[in-house]
C-alpha cells in the first residue's frame, strides 16, 4: 500500500507539510512510520483521526521515506486529494 506514494502525482512529505495538508484539507490518506517519536507523529495522527483521514502504518522511518522517493526517513507523509 505504501507503494502508491511513488507513484502519486500529489504528495507531502514530513511531518509539518501533513499538518498543513490536515489543516487545509487537502490530505486524503496519510502515512506515518511506526518507529518515529510519538512527539512528532501525535498532533498528525490526533487531526487524521478527527478528520476521519485514513491512516496507514508503516514499520520504519527509512521505510516511509523509501517509499516517497527519497534518500532519507521520514515520520510522516501524505496523499493529496487528486493523486490518483
Amino acid at each position: 500500500m505504501p507503494s502508491r506514494l511513488k507513484k502519486a502525482r500529489r504528495r507531502v512529505v514530513g511531518t509539518n507539510q501533513t499538518l498543513r495538508a490536515l489543516e487545509n484539507g487537502s490530505a486524503m490518506v496519510v502515512f506515518v512510520a511506526n518507529d518515529a517519536e510519538s512527539r512528532v507523529t501525535a498532533p498528525v495522527l490526533e487531526l487524521a483521526e478527527r478528520q476521519a483521514i485514513e491512516i496507514v502504518r508503516v514499520e520504519t522511518m527509512t521505510d516511509l521515506g523509501q517509499h516517497c522517493g527519497i534518500d532519507v526517513g521520514t515520520a510522516c507523509a501524505a496523499l493529496l486529494k487528486g493523486s490518483v
